[in-house]
């Protein structure tokens, strides 16, 4: 731990004693100027690994990439960056050498596995492994798969189950923009009334994550990270355009979300 008044030369001075005390974990730090992270998702069947499409999130609370860590406050998918062939790339550098060790100590993995990567000038870099789906990466990734997602999950709980799958994606694009309390990350606002749900145009996805019906019947805030808003499109400019006009209908007190989500890469075609 360490404390110090200004944020960022706090986090600086971890990353420096990280990569002096912690090679492996230091290199993320060293590389903060090239980084993007990238949540590479696969169906792991205790045998292989199916990859999903490819998402981005947006980890930083403000426009800019500023301000402290969240939860994510916005993802887009797919990343133009990852096509088929680095996505099995990744599959077989990343994950599949994960499962490869689990069966070798007889403990096969069955079901999700996330891995979140920093993609550095050296390479993918793993930040993270989870087995869940990320979020909010998932809210801009399930709305493009056409195949049956339960068919899926059942084949995978099968050894070698997944052989021969092949996934059914939209060619539509998804970006999804995330609705935030009053004073989130550093604390959360419940019991503001939410308004303009019911103005959502058919085709855009809202996802509930911090909300609750007060006495009065009314849906409000219970939490940081309030609603999801994910809008399709033809490309990533088009959905964009369709979450954000989705998400200026959506109101309540102190209301927090990034106007960036998706935009640099949707400003370069």
């Amino acid at each position: 731990m360490l404390l110090d008044h200004d944020a960022f030369r706090a986090e600086t001075t971890v990353d420096q004693q990280l990569f002096e005390r912690l090679p492996c974990l230091g290199l993320v730090g060293r590389h903060r100027n090239a980084l993007t992270r990238r949540q590479p998702v696969r169906l792991d069947d205790g045998r292989g690994a199916v990859p999903l499409a490819s998402a981005q999130d947006y980890k930083r609370i403000f426009d800019g990439d500023r301000g402290p860590n969240t939860g994510g406050m916005g993802s887009y998918s797919p990343v133009p960056e990852v096509d088929a062939a680095r996505a099995s790339e990744i599959c077989r550098t990343v994950h599949q050498p994960v499962l490869d060790e689990l069966a070798r100590r007889g403990t096969p993995f069955h079901g999700v596995l996330y891995a979140g990567l920093m993609m550095t000038d050296q390479g993918p870099k793993v930040l993270e492994f989870n087995v869940r789906f990320g979020d909010p990466e998932t809210q801009a990734i399930l709305p493009r798969l056409r195949s049956d997602l339960l068919a899926l999950l059942e084949r995978a709980t099968v050894r070698g189950g997944l052989d021969g799958a092949e996934l059914d994606w939209a060619q539509e694009s998804a970006v999804t923009v995330v609705l935030a309390s009053a004073g989130y990350p550093e604390s959360s606002s419940s019991g503001d009334v939410i308004s303009g749900l019911d103005s959502i145009p058919g085709g855009v996805y809202v996802t509930h994550a911090g909300t609750a019906h007060a006495a009065s019947g009314e849906l409000v805030t219970a939490g940081g990270r309030v609603l999801n808003v994910t809008g399709l499109g033809a490309d990533l400019a088009e959905a964009r355009a369709a979450a954000y006009a989705a998400a200026e209908m959506i109101g309540f007190a102190g209301k927090q979300m990034r106007r960036d989500i998706a935009l640099k890469v949707a400003q370069r075609g």
